[in-house]
């Protein structure tokens, strides 16, 4: 017998059916596996519909409540040791971005094995189940938030890759996640990341952090601009390689068959007591084709610049930022395809996360800036936060559109809230 696939109905009855060619009296064999008996299949009065010997719809008829979505063996593929909780659609259906990810009840109810399946195994993957039992929060990040932006996601990817030709070379998707430092950006990429690579969508993260200037380029900035606050550490716009960025997209982008690879460059933040350092090429990520999507993230990904007079108003400093970061768009963001916006109710919150950071980072060793430091370290990000959020909250990134741009609101204990 082939391997078993199973599907909901609500509220929490479970049928299983082969997922290859079956005969109507495998499917009983299957049920009464399942249920206990072949009375127990004919009491849900199950309708096959048979179309070259093999099963591709099954519904329930003469019960009271309505199956909640179709099952199309061709699509499922994923098999499960377990029944979800009874639960569970409901508890997802009823975060916060269900609805704007189109997490609807049926389409929910189609997948809703492989929603347990990837749940559990992300919970794993961020360490999650140690204890065996997920607390409220992380059941909220994990159904309310990572894989309903997964999902999301792998919408928009699917969409993409249907636009080639069959045979086509399929240059990989480019997803753009904008979120202020601390926030959880990390988490939400390493977690898409992983999700991606283990359903077989070959992904590859990269971060505006990465192709930061060296020291010698930054303390070079820093030197060209005594006395201005803003560029005389990492991190505002002016601190970035840009060529290098450019470079890395492009070669990402070219990553459409086996025998093409590239370096994604990595930056050691930990370096010179916190001041950082581009690493060693040593230590940079190679990525193989062919891949299907690339995930960018920055705190400030999506800025655009605005009126001097508006920004001055900020902090008289920040027209040199706002200069520099009208090369941003021809640089980077004119290679994003969809964009995800993590907004937060305020940006002082930066302060608190960014100090949780730190002192997790010197806790294993690996340096780290002082209390002091992170306060001093901060303060030269939030100008930036003040004079261009609004703009990206309000309008979007430069040219994106409402159906290819996720926004997502966060609390302070980042989950999400709408």
């Amino acid at each position: 017998m082939a391997p078993l696939s199973y599907v909901t109905a609500r509220p929490g009855t479970y049928f299983g059916f082969q997922s290859g060619p079956v005969a109507q009296r495998s499917l009983s064999r299957c049920c009464c596996d399942l249920a206990g008996s072949f009375d127990a299949r004919r009491s849900f009065g199950l309708i096959v519909e048979a179309k070259k010997g093999s099963l591709t719809r099954f519904e329930p008829r003469n019960y009271q409540r309505r199956l909640t979505g179709v099952a199309r063996c061709q699509k499922l593929n994923v098999v499960s040791k377990e029944a979800p909780p009874v639960d569970l659609q409901d508890f997802i259906c009823s975060g916060v971005l269900a609805k704007k990810v189109g997490a609807t009840p049926e389409r929910v109810a189609e997948r809703l094995d492989e929603w347990y399946k990837l749940g559990n195994q992300l919970a794993h993957f961020l360490k999650f189940d140690e204890d065996g039992k997920l607390s409220e929060d992380e059941k909220i990040r994990i159904y309310q938030y990572y894989l309903p932006v997964y999902f999301w996601v792998r919408d928009q990817l699917t969409d993409h890759r249907s636009r080639f030709a069959s045979g086509a070379p399929i240059p990989p998707f480019v997803v753009g996640i904008s979120a202020p430092q601390g926030c959880g950006k990390t988490t939400i990429v390493e977690s898409l990341d992983y999700l991606f690579n283990a359903t077989g969508s070959p992904a590859a993260a990269m971060s505006m952090d990465d192709v930061y200037l060296t020291a010698e380029g930054q303390d070079k900035l820093a030197a060209d601009y005594a006395g201005n606050s803003l560029v005389e550490l990492r991190g505002n716009a002016g601190s970035h390689d840009l060529q290098l960025g450019t470079e890395t997209l492009k070669s990402l982008l070219k990553l459409t068959s086996d025998d093409t690879k590239t370096m994604i460059p990595r930056y050691n933040k930990a370096a010179r007591n916190g001041r950082g350092d581009r690493a060693d090429p040593s230590k940079w990520t190679e990525v193989k084709g062919p891949l299907e999507l690339v995930l960018f993230e920055g705190w400030m990904l999506g800025f655009e610049p605005q009126p001097e007079e508006a920004v001055t108003a900020v902090d008289p400093e920040l027209a040199l930022v706002n200069k520099i970061m009208e090369k941003y768009y021809d640089a980077w963001y004119q290679y994003i395809d969809s964009w995800i916006i993590v907004q937060v109710g305020d940006v002082n919150w930066v302060y608190d996360w960014r100090l949780q950071a730190e002192i997790q980072m010197r806790a294993k060793g690996k340096g780290g800036m002082t209390d002091e430091e992170v306060q001093d370290f901060v303060s030269r990000y939030i100008p930036a936060y003040k004079a261009y959020l609004p703009s990206l909250y309000k309008d979007g990134p430069k040219n994106s559109k409402p159906e290819k741009t996720l926004r997502l609101d966060i609390d302070q204990n980042r989950n999400p809230i709408g």
